[in-house]
């Protein structure tokens, strides 16, 4: 019997550093979405009490530690980072782990570089740290999580991870000029 070895999407892409800014993949974790019931926040809310987490708000994110719950659209926040507790009849559980490729941009340029592709207001009193929106990334769906004052998570299908990739260095490649020229 064959033994299958699990590959990241980006298997082979080495990190990519301009004007100190870098773009790399996120290791693979698991991803678990999370969809309550009409009326089973509170159920919900008991199950991830062992975790340290709440279900998120709007935008918004629960974190302890490596593990996280991002708001992921209307009633569903992605679990990232550990198993899902057992919810019974309060929500909906599927795994999504072989479905998304997280990216990181973090540096001095990953706001402006990120600008270039994402209709969002990306400064610090719109999209201030810790702040999760499901939007585009160029002509990609992405979810879009700011992790530090520099530092973004870039959550695509993992079926479009190459694309983003691909379009993420070419706009740090666009802004790393323009900085080196006005330097």
């Amino acid at each position: 019997m064959p033994e299958l070895i699990a590959k990241s999407a980006l298997a082979g892409h080495a990190p990519l550093t301009r004007a100190a800014t870098t773009l790399a993949e996120a290791p693979m974790t698991d991803i678990t979405a999370i969809a309550p019931f009409p009326g089973q926040t509170k159920a919900v809310n008991a199950a991830l009490k062992p975790l340290g987490l709440s279900f998120p708000a709007p935008n918004g994110q629960s974190s302890n530690g490596p593990v996280r719950l991002l708001w992921t659209g209307r009633e569903q926040a992605f679990l990232i980072g550990a198993p899902a507790p057992e919810m019974g009849a309060a929500a909906a559980v599927t795994g999504q782990s072989d479905g998304w490729a997280i990216l990181t941009l973090s540096g001095p340029l990953a706001r402006d570089t990120l600008a270039r592709l994402v209709p969002l207001d990306l400064r610090e009193t719109a999209f201030p740290v810790g702040m999760t929106a499901r939007s585009g990334l160029n002509h990609m769906a992405m979810v879009l999580t700011r992790s530090d004052a520099a530092t973004y998570e870039i959550m695509v299908f993992r079926s479009m991870a190459r694309t983003a990739w691909h379009e993420l260095a070419e706009a740090l490649e666009t802004v790393a000029a323009r900085f080196d020229q006005m330097a």
